[in-house]
């Protein structure tokens, strides 16, 4: 019986904290999803959260280009996010705004309201205070996740991809009147990168200790199969 529970206790994995960032289109929410399923982890999509204030901010009539105004709005709303990756959830002041938040007016507003210092504050303690209960570990996505949000995390992944790449997988995530073409969709993804690399607060960037992993020739399976093994190399190493 001994030989058994030092042998259960010797392969059980360790809780990991797993930051994965990078713009749109490279994966990052497929992959984290599904690698958090597939290891029992909590999972956390932290674009929602900022996508979720945005939608709050354009149903209130805030003027998203009013730093000030979004400032002084950012901590009215109550953004509730749920951690299952078979099943995440992200609710506004009690409503289900996991619709909502994908439409095209919130993406292309999304930058200029995660811009404001306030909002990311708020934010960040939220992503942080959410990742410090996940007793599991649990896998976190975003843009400054290893760099600033959880800049301790137990593994940082990198996700990149063309823009040719990313462009063609997120128009054919759009969806009727959404729907736009690859061309088009091109052009907003390489605009928001712009945006978001070169904000004064938290931009977009890859932490120094970050894994790279370029997703353009790769399928999504090989990608999720590929930080699955980091993430389990790192669990043995713990």
């Amino acid at each position: 019986m001994s030989v058994t529970v030092e042998t259960a206790a010797r392969t059980a994995p360790a809780a990991v904290i797993v930051a994965i960032d990078g713009p749109s289109g490279t994966g990052k929410s497929s992959t984290s999803k599904a690698v958090a399923a597939k290891l029992g982890l909590s999972y956390l999509d932290t674009g929602a959260q900022y996508r979720a204030i945005t939608w709050w901010m354009i149903s209130n009539g805030i003027d998203v280009q009013d730093a000030e105004a979004v400032a002084t709005a950012s901590g009215k709303p109550a953004i509730d996010s749920g951690t299952d990756p078979s099943a995440p959830t992200i609710t506004v002041d009690g409503v289900d705004a996991s619709g909502p938040i994908r439409t095209q007016e919130v993406t292309s507003k999304v930058s200029a309201v995660s811009a404001v210092p306030e909002v990311r504050a708020r934010i960040t303690e939220l992503q942080r205070s959410i990742a410090a209960a996940a007793d599991r570990g649990i896998v976190v996505e975003g843009r400054d996740i290893g760099t600033t949000v959880l800049p301790d995390a137990d593994l940082k992944i990198f996700l990149t991809a063309s823009p040719e790449a990313r462009a063609a997988r997120r128009s054919g995530e759009l969806k009727g009147k959404e729907a736009t073409d690859v061309a088009a969709t091109r052009d907003a993804l390489v605009k928001r990168d712009a945006a978001d690399s070169s904000r004064k607060t938290s931009p977009l960037a890859k932490a120094d200790d970050a894994v790279e992993v370029d997703t353009t020739e790769l399928t999504l399976q090989q990608v999720i199969e590929c930080v699955v093994t980091l993430v389990e190399e790192k669990q043995a190493a713990k």
